[in-house]
């Protein structure tokens, strides 16, 4: 008889497990983004991505691991480049013609500005035309949504949290009176909100949007290890302890923590 009760209480512990698990999932995916309406094109690069330095400053994609799964965002979208390294779902709907069975999705990273283009009507070139959202995909990544032959896709969109491997990614450039660190890699969010800079002689200095993802100081930091305070568009700040050592030089990159 007390085997059977204590049986019975491990059932009712487990049942009590599982249904707290299952709401938290549910609040996970209550807080995802809804799907919002947009279209879609592929801009044809020889080796089907997009590899050009783009809006945002990252420079060879495949180079920062963004690849062929990247994007050129319409204006409404880009926000003058404050939404550089965040993360979309796509998917192409509602046109049996050229979407792919089942409407697959494919994550994309907004690595560059699709501008528009005034001379063309918006229903017909000028797909990029304020207050139109678009988005401007690699052939391959387009490819995994719908068919090649298809100019432009009707599809859905929704904002999605990056999944990145390894750490945050610092790229120095400059001189020696202008600072400017380029940050891909971000997990989460993908945004950047806001970064600091601090050398083993400062304090925690501000850094400037300089354009994309390229951040700026006008403080010397030659000749001190370096450490990085990043803040994502959710609020979350990441501190990576010197991350560049003393040594450092224009040119590296070096990695810090993740999100």
């Amino acid at each position: 008889m007390g085997g059977t009760l204590q049986a019975t209480l491990l059932y009712l512990v487990l049942y009590l497990v599982l249904l707290h698990v299952c709401r938290c999932s549910n609040i996970v995916v209550s807080q995802d983004e809804e799907w919002k309406t947009a279209t879609a094109t592929y801009s044809k690069e020889t080796d089907g991505s997009i590899i050009t330095e783009g809006a945002c400053g990252y420079g060879d994609l495949h180079k920062i691991s963004y690849g062929k799964h990247s994007a050129g965002l319409s204006g409404i979208l880009f926000n003058k480049g404050s939404i550089c390294g965040a993360c979309y779902e796509l998917r192409c709907v509602d046109h049996i013609l050229w979407c792919l069975l089942g409407s697959p999705s494919v994550t994309l990273t907004a690595t560059d500005f699709c501008p528009p283009n005034y001379g063309l009507s918006k229903d017909y070139g000028g797909w990029c035309n304020f207050p139109k959202e678009h988005f401007e995909m690699s052939e391959a990544a387009f490819a995994e949504i719908a068919k090649r032959k298809a100019d432009i896709v009707p599809v859905q969109y929704r904002r999605v949290k990056c999944e990145r491997s390894g750490g945050l990614r610092f790229m120095m450039s400059g001189s020696s009176h202008f600072y400017q660190v380029l940050i891909t890699n971000v997990g989460s969010d993908g945004e950047i909100l806001a970064v600091k800079v601090k050398g083993s002689r400062t304090g925690w200095i501000p850094m400037a949007r300089n354009w994309g993802q390229n951040w700026q100081s006008n403080v010397n930091l030659k000749g001190q290890p370096l450490s990085f305070e990043v803040t994502i568009s959710s609020g979350r700040t990441l501190t990576s302890y010197n991350v560049a050592p003393a040594n450092w030089q224009f040119g590296q990159t070096f990695e810090g923590k993740q999100f």
